[in-house]
């Protein structure tokens, strides 16, 4: 028998992979079955910024922005129709995984417009409507993890949605993300959904909290401070993993399962590795456990089908050295919650700026179209 690959050994450990990047050259090249035939890629994550650089980076969208100033479309329409169209044909590309796994796996997710992170209702509109115009059993829409977001993550589920959680960085926000879900199960049922049909993942970031806090700790300049750089965002997402644990074997959750709901189960993203002295497959192979998913940019995914070790779980038997590393960034005066409050903010900006520069590049290339002969 041929020996199995190593991520082959990773989805064999209980990690789902899913490629963090989708665009229309992914989708015709073949690229992208290329990757689930060999790579054992069983999903697909996009966000603004990933749409932003796959519209703007070639010319593979331009037929279809043709086409759409021929009709007279405005710019958020264009968007709207080119980014469901790449879902939904992924969608269709990963359906025999869907079918394979129950749901599970094959999903595509497409997150509602980040302007709307602060705006409940109109993100609960939103979201009903990407589902409704990609029409595919598996997408996932993701709503990002503000407090806002945190009321609309339960009605679009209890209108029996499958959601995708996402900008997660903070321990007690994960408790609000699995109150919320397990509250939009209960509408669900409530409104007379089959729960086992609603799917769900929580996306806890990783790298990002390694370079907001190696930058704080750079700063102190002591031996201390240098001892836990690069040990925030695995100890961080560690803790998470035991937070999950403890919220799906309660008995709110027993009743919920026994009527079919599935543990909407974490999600590691933000898995490339942001400073070059670190190991570049750290949040992948640091952060193996059963039922998680980890969504990876294409390059962190070629790093771990090369040479990632493999080693069965790490996360379950390290929560008191992850408690130890975040007490010991505390006694350095470096504030968790400070931390972050800052990343979520950050992030949100990060993809309203994206979605800005999507807009002007796609309003530019429709006025050339429209002047074309």
């Amino acid at each position: 028998m041929a020996h199995a690959t190593l991520t082959a050994q990773l989805s064999n450990a209980g990690v789902s992979i899913w490629l963090d990047d989708l665009s229309r050259e992914r989708l015709d090249s073949g690229s992208l079955q290329k990757l689930i035939d060999e790579k054992n890629v069983v999903g697909v994550t996009t966000n603004p910024s990933i749409f932003q650089a796959a519209i703007t980076s070639g010319s593979d969208y331009d037929p279809k922005i043709a086409q759409l100033a021929a009709q007279g479309a405005g710019v958020e329409e264009t968007i709207f129709e080119i980014t469901t169209a790449d879902v939904a044909d992924a969608c269709d590309l990963f359906a025999p995984i869907a079918a394979a796994t129950n749901g599970v796996d094959g999903r595509v997710s497409i997150e509602v417009d980040p302007r709307l992170a602060w705006d409940t209702a109109g993100t609960i509109v939103e979201a009903k409507n990407l589902y409704k115009k990609v029409d595919k059993d598996n997408v996932l829409i993701k709503i990002p993890a503000t407090p806002e977001g945190l009321e609309a993550i339960t009605a679009t589920l209890g209108e029996g949605i499958s959601v995708n959680v996402t900008l997660i960085f903070s321990l007690d926000r994960y408790r609000a993300v699995i109150n919320a879900f397990q509250s939009g199960l209960e509408l669900a049922r409530e409104n007379g959904h089959d729960l086992s049909t609603i799917h769900s993942v929580a996306s806890f970031f990783v790298s990002r909290v390694d370079s907001e806090i190696d930058k704080r700790l750079d700063g102190l300049g002591i031996d201390e401070a240098k001892a836990l750089k690069g040990k925030a965002g695995v100890a961080n997402a560690r803790l998470a993993y035991q937070v999950y644990e403890e919220l799906f074997s309660t008995e709110r959750w027993a009743v919920l399962a026994r009527s079919g709901a599935l543990p909407q189960r974490p999600l590691w993203a933000s898995t490339g590795v942001k400073d070059p002295a670190y190991p570049d497959t750290l949040y992948v192979t640091g952060l193996v456990a059963a039922d998680v998913v980890n969504t990876m940019p294409e390059k962190t995914l070629d790093a771990t089908f090369d040479h990632g070790v493999i080693t069965g779980d790490t996360i379950t038997g390290m929560y008191e050295d992850s408690n130890r590393v975040l007490n010991d960034l505390g006694a350095l005066g470096i504030s968790y919650n400070e931390v972050v409050a800052l990343l979520e903010s950050e992030g949100l900006n990060k993809f309203v700026a994206s979605w800005k520069e999507l807009l002007a590049d796609v309003e530019g290339a429709l006025a050339s179209a429209r002047k074309a002969p």
